[in-house]
């Protein structure tokens, strides 16, 4: 094609991205969404299509200048489907961790809590910066917040790649491996304010500071202990992921330390390979664990989920095991199965990590045509894998939710590996049929993943999971609520306690809203759904509170599974109840076992 045509090619997909970004923003979401998908206009989905098809096209076919031009389209227009909250003018995402996040950011800003006493709060100071200098409303402030730290992943994933082999294929194809968002599993880790999610998109600057490390050759003279210039920029960006959330930073001290191992076996081993040649990482693991040490060890949080996670392993019943088989029942009361969450969560994923499998494979056996510094790096990360997936077991025994995040990680890896994997195995389908034809075939892989990959980056009813959009009514409903209270009347909801809002509203130096706390405020739904209103909840009288989430998820997403729509409607009837407070998204009922 000539360069004209690629240029032009390029504009319009520039000017699609634009487009679609210009009319997402013409029109905001004025009520509660279920989808952030089905809630934005088709027109920018066609917009964003024809920008990913023009960068997986360029990515893959063109080098120099235009390879560069194809990825950074890429890039931004992931970064632009992320940011749609943000766009959209969403006035808050997010009600669980994400509340909690918002009022410790807004005790930072009023000055209850300084941003050194909580235990990550990387997040928390950029919203609060935003707010100082910007006047950004707080909750705003945290979906930026969370947009900048994705920027980093689809930034740095190629860098890397380039940097461990050089080859343009190979660099296009990490760069669209990294716009399936693979980190993010919908189980444990979402896209959203949720600091361990997002510390997993700073991870790649930390690699890419690690093989610079390794790779390059400092201009000026090595420093003692085998540090160099380039030390300072593994530290830097590991304290970076250390204030964003300590657990992903636990796993870089963990791959660190993997390479050291592997550096010291290759030294007793080998007289002659590539290993030898690069300086070691003995004084970084030190350091980098120290410095986690040093953050963790002293912080109550730390002990106390360390101290859940040796329980979880002595426990009965408790495991992954066990929630994937309640949620399978569930899924198929309501016309789902496992299988089918599987193919719309994890399809993308197992497609990827079997390549790469193989791909190690292959390099372990001696048949790749990869060159000998190159295999170091692939043997690096490969075998870092092996401590990395001994933590993900001891997890999925122990606290299942801590696996999921620990997968998230181990995904970035795979991530940076799948780019020289795939061009390794679109390398030697080219010698089988024609170049053209491998480019066509890989081009179909990576582009079915890549849609499926996308289609499940913010949660939906797609995946039995309604998106968390919390609107201007919602806010202020519990606003109402909460400040013409009762002393000492809780308040309950629907499988979802109300405490995380008092979070959100009010801060946390108040422990939770009448003695609510996480293990409190839910009814219990046999109760309920028979009418027994006042005694769904252990007290003589509670707030029952619901917003349209709430009506979505029970009734739209889980088909009345859990609560009636009928037990919803008769709270007007009842003569023990009484509305409160209502607007168009939230209503709650006063509840009292005195007719």
């Amino acid at each position: 094609m000539r360069r004209s045509t690629l240029d032009a090619t390029m504009a319009v997909g520039f000017l699609a991205v634009a487009a679609g970004i210009l009319v997402a923003r013409a029109n905001p979401a004025t009520t509660y969404e279920s989808s952030v998908f089905a809630g934005t206009p088709l027109v920018t989905w066609a917009g964003f299509a024809l920008a990913l098809a023009i960068a997986v096209g360029t990515s893959l076919t063109c080098r120099g200048r235009l390879q560069g031009l194809g990825i950074a389209l890429g890039g931004l227009t992931v970064t632009a489907t992320v940011s749609l909250p943000v766009v959209r003018n969403y006035h808050f995402a997010g009600m669980g961790d994400a509340l909690t996040h918002l009022g410790w950011t807004r005790d930072i800003v009023t000055g209850v809590t300084a941003p050194h006493e909580l235990f990550y709060p990387g997040l928390h100071t950029i919203a609060t910066v935003l707010y100082f200098v910007g006047g950004v409303p707080i909750e705003r402030g945290l979906l930026i917040g969370m947009v900048v730290l994705f920027a980093p992943f689809v930034i740095f994933v190629p860098l890397v790649v380039r940097d461990m082999a050089g080859s343009g294929p190979a660099v296009g194809l990490a760069a669209i491996v990294s716009w399936m968002v693979l980190p993010v599993n919908n189980i444990a880790t979402h896209m959203g304010v949720h600091t361990n999610s997002n510390a997993l998109f700073l991870v790649p600057p930390v690699l890419f500071a690690i093989v610079a490390y390794l790779h390059r050759r400092a201009t000026i003279e090595r420093l003692p202990f085998g540090l160099s210039p380039f030390s300072a920029l593994l530290f830097l960006t590991g304290l970076a992921l250390l204030f964003v959330h300590p657990q992903q930073m636990f796993n870089i001290v963990v791959l660190v330390g993997a390479i050291s191992g592997i550096q010291y076996l290759a030294r007793r081993r080998f007289d002659d390979h590539p290993m030898l040649e690069h300086p070691t990482t003995y004084a970084h693991t030190l350091s980098l664990g120290g410095l986690f040490g040093l953050w963790a060890l002293g912080n109550e949080r730390f002990r106390d989920a360390f101290s859940g996670l040796l329980t979880g392993l002595v426990a009965q019943d408790v495991g992954a095991g066990t929630e994937v088989d309640q949620r399978g029942g569930s899924l198929t009361e309501i016309g789902g199965s496992l299988a089918e969450l599987f193919v719309k969560l994890f399809l993308d994923a197992a497609i990827i990590g079997l390549v790469v499998a193989v791909f190690v494979l292959l390099v372990w056996l001696g048949r790749s045509s990869l060159d000998r510094e190159t295999t170091s790096f692939v043997n690096y990360f490969a075998l870092a894998l092996v401590p990395l997936g001994g933590m993900f077991a001891v997890y999925f025994v122990g606290t299942p939710t801590m696996a999921f995040r620990q997968v998230g990680f181990i995904y970035v890896l795979l991530t940076i590996l799948a780019g020289i994997a795939l061009a390794q195995f679109a390398g030697g389908l080219s010698s089988a049929i024609s170049p053209s034809g491998a480019n066509a075939v890989t081009a179909l892989v990576v582009g079915i993943c890549l849609i499926l990959g996308l289609m499940t980056v913010f949660t939906s009813p797609l995946i039995y999971n309604p998106g968390q959009h919390v609107t201007p009514q919602m806010m202020s409903g519990y606003e109402d609520g909460f400040e013409h209270q009762a002393d000492g009347v809780p308040y309950a909801g629907m499988g979802y306690d109300p405490y995380r809002y008092d979070h959100g509203l009010n801060g946390l130096p108040g422990n939770g809203i009448s003695g609510a706390s996480a293990s409190t405020g839910t009814v219990d739904r046999d109760e309920f759904n028979d009418g027994n209103y006042s005694g769904a909840y252990p007290t003589d009288e509670y707030y029952f509170v619901m917003t349209e989430w709430d009506r979505t998820k029970e009734v739209g997403v889980y088909e009345e599974l859990r609560y009636s729509n009928a037990a919803l409607r008769g709270l007007d009837a009842d003569p023990g109840t009484n509305k409160v407070v209502s607007n168009d998204e939230f209503e709650m009922y006063a509840i009292s076992s005195e007719s």
